[in-house]
């Protein structure tokens, strides 16, 4: 839950009374309501918050309004995403649950998360303005690819609303050109000489001519700052004319002024509370009284607002406030030419009084201002533990260049921390280079180099004993990134031996390291030995995620292994563990993703289909980072099933945009399952073109890290062969699966034995139909797989493995899992005959029917009309909607809008003769 802090920013800013009414610039905003982005660009003081929250008042009825003021702290994406995520979330409640703690993921790509968000927003039966003040503090690459992909997707009743100092790094033209972008600039937003006066009357100054104001708006060029400015300078004169004739220059000379002759008007203790309060982004009464020393802050807090001192409520019950930001700009200049000997002790209360309100990233923020650096680290390691388990390492690296490297190499405990960190954001250098700054803490040393080394710090005592074991578990890591599995296997051996006595996760850690070394030299016993104890380990330190996470890696290996039911298995008691929590245990998702895997592999293309959906159903936020691709490859390879290459290629181009490296091997690789695919397709050129462009060939050493590659290039090779009856091609399929069996067979490989086998008795066929010998592979693979529900890698075979198999049959006529496979050989179709038995309402050849209200639903789903409006065209509501889209997805095997469209017209669901 965002601290009460952090809810401030959530406010909108409230009006003052007498404000000027400016229907110029409210009417240019209405039309946000038609656009995508709307952009409020104008230097400091134009009145651009101001603009925005006045024209809310009069937006459109039965809309509703998320407001994020942004401050410097969200410029790192995850920071920036999870303020977002908060003001939606207090707009519409329940809207992407689990997102924000998802953001804090390592590694996590913020893209799927987004489309998550998204979808539901899209289900939004109102208009949303979502309203960014002050994008300016958080623009940049890194916060803009994720804007561009929110733009790009934005349902048509949500509209980005930014105010900022200058254009955003954002796709303005294009926007621009298609009539999705609405803009005000400094010069809409200056006052008129008819909105000046009518300032200044409704501010209660003295009486203006039409000379005075004329000269103001002349002087000031419509800068509504330098106008309020003006009119606290004027109360009480009786010289207006005069003193409005006694400054000029631009604006910054004209700002310097007027503020200078607004606080030389106040009383001393106003004037002194201003100052030194400046310091604060936001104000609150008790705040204040540490900060300034003194009581009575809330009544200052009050009079000061009363005086229109350039200070905004933030809150309903006038709690907390900010100042203006170019009056605290100014305020804060004061302060360092005037009191700069105070600072240190204005930031050093400030940072207590944030401690005790348990709020660390603003008083470690003050203490660094104050100067106190020992401060600092000494709260930044007491709230690492905490800040890491809730995946908050973005907010520790950007403290790192903050703290002097000498006073963090005397802090072990603090620089564990760092490093943690650091290899969470794939800064390994960095990790490594501090990592040996900690040696001489945890190694033996002589006395000689021992007295040459600094003295110890630790604050955090309850740490210092996971010390050695951490060392030891950060080097593992770091040897696995470079590829050296010996040392990675060194080290994680000693973390085990020297993590604390109650340290289960980094004693886990070390293990599960372990094994990703074993994994990735196919070494696969010793791999699933070393998991079973890093997953005990886990489970006992209640760390259910990661246990998922392993559950996935022990399912990959049992898969390669040829244990169907032992995969299954696994995921099973994954999802058993999980049924046990109160909520939902981020990695449910993938124990579906995974179920439906072993599905597909047996063929059960349907019930695949369904629980990937059913996992979608959960949230994408509550998968584990990988999950974003895995679901999508499962749906691709559901998709090829069905003879929908077309969409299959689409999902896996879609999964390569969100795959991401991880410490797991990538045994079974995108790029590679592509080939295979466009090999399908009859797209040989393409597939050959993967093999060149990663250097796989025939005459390859073979490892276990390139089996797939290897046999997607066996693949392409016979696909070859049958499109251009090229020999060579043929012979180098053929050698290339000897070899690949021998070594398969060597490992215990017996998932990929069975598909080279297969493979073998394909290339022994097109080698010459009188070969006696082409049954014998096929033959050995049925006696393997048929144990373990085999199905698809002998459907994929097409009409070739089922030739085989029929001469199989007729040796063993009794064989119920031979006549499956013939059966499965048959393509499931997009179109025509259906394979299966079932029903055939209103003509559909599906293996559940679609209902008439859905066939309803289906065709509205082929226009242009958003969820709100089928909603409204269809009488229901959008619960009621979705529950009927999510029974069309499941029914026609498919997972988004688009697809259930082309679907639909490949099954002529939609046409007068379906079924004829």
């Amino acid at each position: 839950m965002a601290s009460p802090l952090v809810h401030t920013k959530l406010y909108i800013p409230r009006l003052r009374r007498g404000l000027v009414v400016r229907p110029r610039v409210s009417d240019r905003l209405d039309a946000a309501a038609e656009s995508k982005l709307v952009v409020i660009s104008a230097p400091a003081g134009f009145g651009k918050t101001t603009a925005v929250a006045a024209w809310l008042e009069r937006a459109p009825e039965h809309s509703s309004v998320a407001w994020l003021s942004l401050d410097e702290g969200d410029r790192e994406p995850v920071a920036f995403w999870t303020s977002v995520m908060a003001a939606l979330q207090a707009s519409v409640p329940g809207l992407g649950d689990g997102v924000p703690e998802a953001l804090q993921s390592a590694h996590r790509p913020i893209e799927p998360l987004l489309a998550a968000v998204l979808n539901e927003l899209g289900d939004l039966d109102h208009d949303l303005f979502l309203v960014l003040d002050d994008y300016h503090l958080v623009d940049g690459p890194a916060i803009a690819e994720g804007m561009v992909f929110l733009l790009d997707r934005l349902p048509s009743s949500v509209h980005v609303v930014l105010t900022t100092r200058a254009d955003p790094a954002l796709p303005l033209a294009r926007l621009r050109v298609r009539g999705e972008l609405v803009e005000l600039r400094a010069s809409d937003l200056r006052f008129t000489p008819g909105e000046v006066a009518a300032y200044f009357t409704q501010a209660g100054g003295p009486e203006l001519d039409e000379t005075d104001v004329a000269a103001l708006a002349s002087r000031t060029e419509g800068w509504i700052a330098a106008l309020q400015l003006a009119a606290l300078s004027l109360q009480d004169r009786a010289d207006a004319s005069s003193f409005i004739a006694g400054f000029s220059g631009d604006n910054r000379y004209i700002v310097d002024y007027l503020v200078e002759e607004v606080l030389a008007r106040q009383p001393e203790q106003v004037r002194a509370f201003l100052l030194q309060t400046s310091i604060l982004d936001r104000l609150t009464g008790d705040l204040c009284d540490a900060v300034t020393a003194q009581g009575g802050g809330k009544a200052m807090l009050e009079t000061v607002s009363r005086a229109n001192l350039f200070l905004a409520s933030l809150d309903e019950t006038r709690t907390w406030y900010r100042y203006h930001n170019l009056f605290a700009d100014m305020l804060k200049t004061r302060l360092r030419d005037e009191r700069s000997d105070q600072l240190p002790e204005l930031h050093g209360r400030a940072s207590r009084w944030f401690e005790q309100a348990g709020e660390t990233v603003p008083a470690v923020a003050h203490a660094i201002a104050a100067g106190d650096l020992d401060r600092a680290a000494g709260l930044v390691e007491l709230a690492m533990p905490v800040m890491l388990r809730e995946r908050q390492e973005a907010t520790i690296r950007g403290w790192i260049p903050l703290l002097p490297d000498a006073m963090v190499r005397a802090r072990p405990v603090l620089a564990i921390g760092f490093i943690g960190a650091l290899m969470s954001g794939g800064d390994f250098v960095g990790a490594r280079s501090r990592l040996r700054d900690l040696d001489h803490f945890v190694r033996p040393r002589s006395g000689a180099e021992r007295a040459s080394d600094p003295e110890m710090v630790v604050v955090d005592e309850s740490e210092r004993a996971r010390l050695p074991g951490l060392v030891e578990l950060y080097w593992a890591a770091l040897a696995l990134v470079d590829g050296d599995l010996t040392t990675t296997r060194q080290h994680a051996k000693a973390a085990i031996e020297l993590a604390a006595p109650a340290d289960d996760l980094t004693r886990a850690g070390a293990w599960v390291l372990s094994a990703l070394a074993s994994w990735s030299t196919g070494e696969l016993d010793e791999a699933l030995r070393a998991y079973s104890a890093g997953m005990d380990g886990l489970l006992r330190a209640g760390n259910l995620s990661d246990l998922l996470g392993s559950s996935i890696a022990v399912a990959d290996i049992e898969l390669t292994q040829g244990h169907l039911g032992r995969a299954l298995a696994t995921f099973e008691h994954g999802l058993q563990l999980v049924s046990r929590e109160p909520g939902v245990v981020r990695g449910t998702p993938d124990m579906y993703v995974g179920v439906g895997r072993i599905l597909l592999e047996r063929d059960d293309v349907l019930g695949a289909v369904r629980l990937v959906l059913r996992s979608q159903e959960l949230g994408e936020h509550l998968g584990l980072p990988q999950n974003a691709y895995r679901w999508r490859r499962v749906l691709a390879l559901a998709s090829a099933r069905k003879d929908d290459l077309e969409g299959a290629l689409e999902l896996v181009d879609q999964a390569q945009a969100v795959h991401f490296a991880d410490f797991s091997p990538d045994v079974t690789p995108l790029p590679a399952l592509k080939a295979r695919l466009e090999a399908a397709s009859g797209n040989i050129d393409a597939a050959l073109a993967w093999a060149t462009e990663h250097s796989i060939t025939e005459a390859d050493e073979l490892s276990y890290l390139h089996e797939y590659d290897h046999i997607t290039l066996a693949r392409v090779l016979l696909a070859r062969f049958d499109a251009d009856r090229s020999q060579p091609a043929l012979q180098g399929a053929v050698t290339l699966l000897e070899r690949l069996l021998v070594a398969a067979e060597l490992g215990g490989r017996t998932g990929s034995v069975i598909e080279i086998l297969v493979l073998q008795s394909l290339g022994l066929q097109r080698d010459g139909a009188g070969r006696t010998d082409m049954l014998e592979p096929l033959r050995r693979a049925l006696e393997l797989a048929e144990p373990e529900g085999y199905v698809q890698v002998f459907a994929t075979g097409g009409p070739g493995v089922r030739a085989l198999l029929q001469q199989l049959a007729r040796q063993q006529p009794a064989s119920a899992y031979l006549r499956r496979l013939i059966d499965a050989c048959v393509v499931q179709p997009a179109s025509g005959e259906s394979t299966a038995p079932g029903g055939h309402a209103n003509g559909q050849q599906l293996l559940d029917p679609l209902s008439d209200r859905e066939l309803e639903v289906l065709r509205l789903l082929g226009t242009d009309l958003d969820g709100p409006d089928l909603a409204r065209r269809l009488s229901v509501s959008l619960n009621t909607l979705r529950t009927h889209t999510k029974n069309i997805y499941s029914k026609l095997g498919v997972n988004s809008r688009r697809a259930a469209v082309r679907r639909a017209a490949e099954l002529e669901l939609l046409t007068g003769n379906r079924g004829s």
